[in-house]
């Protein structure tokens, strides 16, 4: 179940990166103030209205699409609809903190399903829960920007575009020591607790080793788990709202994934209303 890509008829714009020669300068910045501006920003966020226009790596095909996303911060609340009009909602503390998915097919009966369970993490590489910038902010470290591993010291600014037709700034990680380790897991680990630990993300270890997010871990059990979360990693971030427009990931494989944030309106009320099932035009 793919949750990520919606295609909204006389709606999409590729919203790409475009290079040029003449354009409005952005002012001077340093590698040091663009984490930290672009870090609080996400922050800061307490509402999130976009269109992400994703393509992820699944086995050795690609899946293209454009998904519609709405967020409410502290509570995480989460509406998504995609392309095959599956339609998902989360909001913390309510439906015993499972998600309420409409599936879009026979036999069209709302189900209630663990957001971080292996139904809902099937051919995905993050979970509802880390819809928006969730990702972002994990590779940049803690809120002020000061990261802890060697991976997420790497970024560097490199130079300013124009991204969707506004001046941008590029933030890129060049990291060549990526690679994939043998680790054993010690007493009580889990995907989730290794994935934190190298930064990598749980996605690639479940590939990797075969496994799903449910499967339980041995204590000494060897698994292949990248070292980071990849060998290069291009940020593209708004010089006027400082959030990201785009963000691409490369691995050893070539492009892992890569995320263009279409129409983004941060911190703009959002009704409860459009986070409850009875919603009208909602399905759920």
């Amino acid at each position: 179940m793919n949750s990520r890509h919606l295609v909204i008829t006389g709606f999409f714009w590729a919203g790409s990166v475009v290079q040029a020669s003449s354009r409005e300068p952005v002012e001077p910045i340093s590698t040091q103030q663009l984490i930290t501006r672009l870090s609080s920003a996400i922050q800061s966020l307490k509402t999130l209205r976009c269109l992400v226009d994703a393509e992820e790596r699944i086995g050795r095909s690609y899946t293209p699409g454009l998904t519609l996303m709405k967020l409410s911060f502290s509570p995480l609340k989460v509406y998504i609809k995609n392309q095959k009009n599956i339609e998902i909602l989360y909001v913390t503390g309510q439906n015993n903190n499972d998600a309420w998915v409409y599936p879009g097919s026979f036999p069209y009966i709302t189900l209630s399903l663990n957001p971080t369970g292996s139904l809902m993490r099937k051919g995905q590489h993050h979970t509802v829960l880390q819809a928006g910038f969730g990702t972002i902010a994990d590779l940049l470290g803690n809120p002020n920007g000061q990261s802890s591993t060697v991976f997420t010291r790497s970024f560097r600014y490199a130079g300013d575009t124009l991204a969707q037709g506004q001046p941008a700034y590029i933030l890129r990680s060049d990291y060549p020591q990526f690679r994939y380790i043998t680790y054993k897991a010690g007493p009580n680990e889990t995907i989730h607790s290794i994935a934190n630990r190298f930064g990598c993300g749980e996605y690639r270890i479940l590939e990797r080793n075969s496994l799903s997010i449910d499967s339980k871990l041995t204590e000494g059990q060897a698994l292949q788990v990248p070292n980071s979360y990849g060998r290069r990693t291009v940020l593209v971030i708004s010089a006027k709202t400082s959030l990201p427009t785009s963000v691409t990931v490369y691995d050893d494989g070539g492009l892992y994934e890569k995320y263009t944030f279409l129409n983004v309106v941060p911190n703009q009320l959002i009704p409860a209303a459009e986070f409850t099932k009875d919603y009208q035009g909602y399905k759920l």
